[in-house]
């Protein structure tokens, strides 16, 4: 009976060790698995969205190319199988936590709140809240919102933003929310809501994919400046150093502005309209400062 009550006391500390307890990392499951899954968003345009042939492409998903690349050399596995995952602003960080994907390059803003649950890249591209209006529309600044209908993304942080906004500047406006960006852009276009409220570049790309984009604008100053960054575990500390090292790398040898060129400066799929959005001076900093630091 000593030695059954013993055992049972060595099983039991055992599990409630840490060592047991924690999930394996990212890059030992990889290697174990010989797979890896990477998140995709299907209409954030132009970081990571369908293409013609209905396959993830953008800049995110560029930059995750050559991450998944270094995870191939550092495992070993030259048979890496890469598989992909939709998602959405609502489930990305329920499939990242419980494993279903490993890694996420999309439009994720860095902030303090997905923090705690999550873990951030440097950061590679800044953005603030802006609104997508009809061409025609008065709506031109903040102010023009007050007693109107605006609407922003289930899940995202432009929501709880402009949740903020219109109670710190009583503005009145009817706040409502919808799936995805583009279930958003088409309320306005039907003028179900005269706003879309949203991180600027994101609008820039709905406008862009729209059917007719010149009845489309992009308006208001920024709301506040929001860093982007790759979405990672947390408490993974190699698999975040080999993601980190791979946008300094691309950083270094100057990828990262074709990269950027490329797909903000140039045209771009499916319609071959060119963003037009020049590196933001916060973005330019970044890439000298290396920073992973949330939005304050």
């Amino acid at each position: 009976m000593l030695l059954h009550r013993s055992l049972l006391s060595c099983l039991a500390f055992a599990l409630s060790s840490p060592a047991m307890a924690q999930s394996p990392s990212t890059l030992d499951k990889v290697k174990a698995s010989g797979a890896i899954t990477v998140a995709y968003r299907e209409a954030s345009l132009p970081f990571s969205y369908l293409g013609a042939d209905a396959q993830p492409t953008g800049f995110g998903w560029d930059i995750c190319g050559r991450i998944v690349e270094q995870v191939r050399r550092v495992t070993g596995r030259g048979d890496l199988v890469v598989r992909t995952q939709a998602i959405t602003a609502q489930n990305r960080i329920p499939l990242l936590t419980n494993g279903t994907v490993d890694i996420e390059c999309g439009s994720t803003t860095n902030n303090p709140e997905r923090n705690k649950q999550v873990a951030f890249s440097i950061n590679y591209f800044y953005t603030g809240t802006r609104f997508l209006v009809k061409a025609d529309s008065p709506v031109r600044s903040v102010t023009d919102l007050k007693g109107r209908k605006v609407v922003s993304t289930t899940g995202t942080s432009n929501l709880q933003v402009l949740r903020k906004l219109n109670a710190d500047q009583g503005l009145g406006f009817d706040l409502m929310a919808a799936k995805d960006h583009a279930e958003s852009a088409l309320l306005v276009q039907q003028g179900r809501a005269d706003a879309f409220g949203m991180d600027d570049i994101l609008l820039y790309g709905v406008r862009a994919s729209a059917v007719n984009p010149a009845s489309l604008a992009v308006v208001g100053e920024p709301i506040q400046v929001e860093p982007y960054a790759i979405m990672l575990r947390k408490d993974d500390p190699a698999f975040k150093k080999l993601v980190d090292d791979t946008l300094k790398d691309l950083i270094r040898t100057g990828e990262f502005a074709a990269l950027y060129k490329k797909w903000f400066e140039s045209p771009i799929p499916p319609k071959g309209i060119n963003l037009n959005a020049p590196m933001s001076e916060e973005l330019r900093a970044n890439l000298k400062n290396l920073s992973d630091q949330p939005a304050q």
